[in-house]
């Protein structure tokens, strides 16, 4: 089975990507979905959470706005958080890898935002990075609830710069010449990677 890896920066179409991804029957762990259940109602990471941030649990869940304004911009802080988050993604991830090898499909995709900086690409065959341009970068970004100039100049310092994820990538996945370039490109790399099962 072939793992491919899955990233790119804030805003460059990953989740576009992972959508196409999966429309061509490639099975696709989604890294912050898998985030997202566990700081929801009953979600294994809330009493850690709340231990680690106290009140930033309300009604059960994680209230998300209020755990960003404690961890945003505070390296330690951030760093306590990765170290809760991390190893529950992690297990979660191999589980999926797990029951895809018992299903015997020939490529599966990891969806990881912060592949590179957290050297998830140890763990994959391939790594395919979705790129755009900056300009159409910073629009979709900007037109994001709730998003500014600061939040995204934060954000783009803790990830690692576009242009060295490219480098460092087996498949650079266009973005932003509409949905069918990025579709065919896809294909393309997966014929690749089916061709080494």
């Amino acid at each position: 089975m072939i793992i491919l890896g899955l990233t790119g920066s804030i805003g460059m179409g990953k989740t576009t990507a992972a959508n196409l991804l999966r429309r061509l029957k490639v099975p696709v762990h989604d890294a912050d979905d898998v985030v997202h259940r566990l700081l929801a109602k009953g979600g294994a990471a809330v009493p850690l959470i709340e231990a680690a941030f106290p009140h930033t649990v309300w009604g059960g869940a994680v209230d998300r706005p209020r755990l960003a304004a404690r961890v945003f911009g505070d390296d330690h802080a951030l760093k306590t958080l990765e170290a809760i988050l991390h190893p529950m993604v992690r297990r979660e991830e191999l589980a999926f890898l797990r029951r895809q090898r018992r299903r015997r499909r020939p490529v599966v995709a990891l969806d990881i935002p912060l592949l590179f900086e957290t050297h998830g690409e140890d763990r994959c065959d391939a790594v395919a990075v979705v790129s755009c341009p900056a300009f159409l970068q910073e629009q979709r970004v900007m037109a994001r609830h709730g998003m500014t100039h600061a939040k995204l100049a934060v954000i783009r310092r803790r990830q690692m710069a576009d242009h060295e994820k490219r480098r460092r990538a087996d498949f650079v996945l266009p973005t932003g010449l509409g949905r069918r370039l990025t579709l065919r490109k896809l294909r393309a790399v997966l014929a690749r990677l089916r061709e080494r099962v």
